[in-house]
Formats: C-alpha cells, sequence, structure tokens
C-alpha cells in the first residue's frame, strides 16, 4: 500500500507525464510526417460518409479496444473512428463504479491539452487574417516574460520558447494538490511559470510548457477584442457546428450527460481508492487544457484539425501541416508522428486522444474516465495484477488508441509515460 504522499509524489510525475504524451511521440516524425500537405486539404473537402463502417472493420475495432481495456487503469472509454467508408462509435465498462452506469457515447468529459489545438487554432486564425504574426513577440501582448522581446508566438506554439510550465513548479503544484477546487486566472498560471523562467535560450531547444499557452491565450484575448470563451465560440465552435463542446470558465459543474473521473493526482489518493476529480475547478488549465466535449463534437474537430476545413485557408494549414520538426516532432500547437496528427490531453480524471491519420483520411477519438497510466510505470503506480513488467506504462485513452490504430492497420507506438 501506498502512502497518501508518495502518491502525492507520483501524482506530480504523472501530472507532467501524461500531459506530454503526443509531445513527445513524433521523435522521428521531421517533416515527413505530411508528405503531401495538399492531398490532405482537399481530402477535407470531401463530405464524410455517415453510414456504419462494414461489419468486419467494426468487428476488428471492438476487438482491439475489448483486449486493451484490461490493461488500462480507467472504469470505462468511448471510442470512435471515421474513415471515408463510415463511422463507428462504442462505449465500453463503467461511468460510475458507485451506481454500476454503463459508459455511453455522448457523455461528455474534459479533454484537457487537445484545448491546446483550439488555442492553436486561434492564433492562426488571427494570424490568417493579417491581425498578427506568429513572428511576433510575446513582449509586444504581454510585460515581465524573461525573453519576452526575443520569444515569438511561433516558438510558444512549438514549445522551443524557454518559458517554464507552470505545472513544473514546486510551489503551484503545492497549492494545486492540496486546494484542487481553487480557481485561477492566466495572469497568477503565468506568473509562476516566470519565476522559474528561462530554461534555455528562445529556439534553442523544446520542452512542454502549458505558461506558453496561456501566453497565446491571452494574446487572442488582445488582438480578437474578445474573452477567450467568445472567441473559441464564434471563431471554431460555430463554423464547425459544435454543439456539445464547452468553455467551462471557473466552474466546478460537467453538461449532463457526463461520467466520474478518477486520478491518483492530489494528496489524498491511493491506488486502492482514487480521487473522484469530476468537479475539480479546471480554471487551472485555462487556454492550455480546460476544454470539455463529446466524441461526435471530436470527430468533427479531429478531421477539421487535420484537413484545416471549416478553420484555416489552404495557405495557413499548410504552414501547420509543415511544422513538425526532429526531433519533437511538435509544431503548431499539434503533434504528428507515423502520420498522425494531432494531440492527447488530460486534466485528473480523464485523457483523451484526438488523432487525425494524414494518409488515409481517418480520424480516431479516445475519450477515458480516468488519466491513471497503467503498466511498467515503477512501483508508485502500477495498477495492473500481478505487476507486469510486459506491458508498456501508458495513460488509458493512448492505450486504446495505439490498440485502434493497429488494428485500423495505421499502427501508432505511443511512448511509454516516464
Amino acid at each position: 500500500m501506498i502512502g497518501s504522499e508518495q502518491v502525492g509524489m507520483a501524482a506530480r510525475v504523472s501530472m507532467l507525464a501524461v500531459s506530454t504524451v503526443m509531445a513527445t511521440a513524433g521523435i522521428a516524425a521531421a517533416q515527413t510526417c505530411v508528405p503531401d500537405p495538399a492531398a490532405v486539404i482537399a481530402a477535407g473537402q470531401t463530405p464524410t460518409v455517415l453510414g456504419a463502417l462494414p461489419a468486419e472493420t467494426v468487428a476488428k475495432l471492438e476487438a482491439a479496444v475489448e483486449g486493451a481495456m484490461p490493461y488500462t487503469a480507467a472504469p470505462g472509454a468511448i471510442a470512435a473512428v471515421m474513415t471515408p467508408d463510415g463511422v463507428w462509435m462504442d462505449a465500453f465498462g463503467i461511468a460510475d463504479p458507485a451506481t454500476g452506469a454503463p459508459m455511453e457515447p455522448g457523455m461528455h468529459t474534459r479533454i484537457g491539452s487537445v484545448t491546446k489545438t483550439f488555442t492553436g487554432t486561434l492564433i492562426l486564425q488571427l494570424a490568417q487574417a493579417g491581425k498578427l504574426s506568429l513572428d511576433d513577440t510575446i513582449g509586444q501582448y504581454v510585460d515581465g516574460i524573461p525573453n519576452g522581446d526575443v520569444i515569438t508566438l511561433r516558438q510558444l506554439a512549438s514549445m522551443t520558447s524557454g518559458v517554464q510550465s507552470y505545472t513544473k513548479v514546486d510551489a503551484w503544484l503545492d497549492i494545486f494538490f492540496e486546494y484542487p477546487l481553487r480557481s485561477w486566472t492566466p495572469e497568477q498560471l503565468v506568473a509562476f511559470g516566470v519565476s522559474e523562467s528561462p530554461i534555455f535560450e528562445p529556439g534553442a531547444a523544446y520542452d512542454y510548457s502549458n505558461t506558453n499557452t496561456i501566453l497565446l491565450g491571452m494574446v487572442v484575448e488582445q488582438v480578437a477584442g474578445l474573452p477567450i470563451a467568445e472567441a473559441m465560440q464564434t471563431m471554431i465552435l460555430d463554423p464547425l457546428g459544435l454543439e456539445n463542446t464547452y468553455w467551462p470558465g471557473d466552474s466546478t459543474e460537467m453538461p449532463e450527460p457526463y461520467p466520474q473521473g478518477f486520478t491518483l493526482q492530489g494528496n489524498a489518493a491511493t491506488p486502492e481508492n482514487p480521487s473522484n476529480a469530476t468537479h475539480w475547478n479546471p480554471s487551472w488549465g485555462w487556454t492550455a487544457g480546460e476544454m470539455v466535449s463529446d466524441i461526435g463534437d471530436l470527430l468533427i474537430y479531429g478531421r477539421a484539425l487535420g484537413t484545416g476545413h471549416g478553420l484555416l485557408d489552404a495557405a495557413t494549414q499548410t504552414e501547420r501541416l509543415t511544422s513538425f520538426p526532429e526531433p519533437a516532432g511538435y509544431g503548431l500547437a499539434a503533434g504528428c508522428t507515423a502520420g498522425w496528427m494531432g494531440h492527447t490531453g488530460e486534466l485528473p480524471g480523464y485523457n483523451t486522444t484526438v488523432f487525425y491519420n494524414v494518409a488515409s483520411d481517418t480520424t480516431v477519438i479516445v475519450q477515458a474516465n480516468s488519466d491513471i497510466p497503467s503498466g511498467d510505470c515503477g512501483d508508485d503506480e502500477d495498477l495492473l495484477p500481478g505487476n507486469p513488467t510486459d506491458v508498456v506504462c501508458s495513460a488509458p485513452a493512448s492505450r486504446i488508441f495505439s490498440a485502434l490504430a493497429e488494428a485500423l492497420g495505421q499502427p501508432f507506438a505511443m511512448p511509454a509515460v516516464q
């Protein structure tokens, strides 16, 4: 049995590692991750087929999820696949262990760092409209950022700014884990990141930082002249017809229906009794991670993210699709590896994957009601029977996504959580 203090230390590792899985996935991605951007953009002009996928494909997908579920530390999951041949979605496991209520497609979950792709899209839309340049410095918009007269918006979006992530600052973690219902402002979050910045010279290295995307959100509000919730609604949600995607602000409520979400983060959780984080305050994620959505909206959004259709013009989407450099595979607020472009997301209690395959026009979404990694994660967090060392440490949605990608014949080797 692990004491609460040990779990707290493990949870700090979890918060950092799970949120950076997509960021570190594209080690060998380079710009060849999207060899033909024009073809990808053209695919977005073709309407999706809303019929069911062939029975043989459905059987493979269901078997993939059912095979992965015993190796996840999540009560339940929702998964969906959309290809040029049709759509499949299904739910697995339990939404609420207290009542035994099953997971169901259409339930809302917190999507964590998938929010970063929305924020990055807003920045690209404003650049497309000529209202800012990706080569503007953050100092033109926000005072007090170390190297702010050098760090560009492009470097913030690609995680090469050298600004420390506030989620890696012990002083912030101490407060968050003790008071998970606390409301945070963007300025408060940035101050914690700034307190330990810079960690390298701008452009000199790569480091996944939530502070970067908070700063981009502050730029969006200034340049668009709108609160971030309104900018998201009018510039992304309305154009795509996303009716079940929400900006919660500092509200701890979730739109119905939703599953309960479980975590080992915080000071009270143990592997035997994870904390229910369903109603923790999401404001600490702001434009880096606080949005809520459902499987249907994420299918639409995932394809739009990959193709740019309904969001960006061809030139701007091409810039995004060619922004994935070595060694990280992380470009303009999204990652790409093995032809899969998108992002993972994690907030305490929930784990999400949103990916678009640029070669096959395939979108895959997974939502899980736990962010707890499992497998060979070390003694503190291995939640699988028998402590198997041959099962890679992975967050729940990431493990299921990898299984689905394999079943589709387009494998994605999600890197182990470290």
